[in-house]
């Protein structure tokens, strides 16, 4: 049985991000996908890149639903009017 690329802790890892502003980590070899990009000077062992998408990717949203969410919101004017 072999083992997938992504389960080696001895591979080298890229971090790459989608315009979701998803993350995903990605062997440094493999071509990269379409629809992602590779994050500038983030590259390492699979702890090391993991670490990096911790840190970095703190709202799980996609950046369509966060916006999508943030137009929803109420303007703090439409707030004050609803309170008086």
């Amino acid at each position: 049985m072999t083992t997938s690329c992504f389960d080696r802790e001895d591979e080298t890892f890229i971090v790459l991000v989608n315009h979701e502003e998803q993350y995903s980590i990605w062997p440094h070899w493999k071509a990269i996908p379409g629809g992602w990009k590779a994050v500038e000077g983030i590259s390492g062992d699979k702890k090391t890149v993991l670490d990096y998408v911790e840190k970095a990717w703190s709202d799980m949203r996609p950046l369509s639903l966060r916006k999508w969410m943030d137009a929803q919101a109420p303007t703090p004017e439409a707030v004050t009017s609803a309170v008086q």
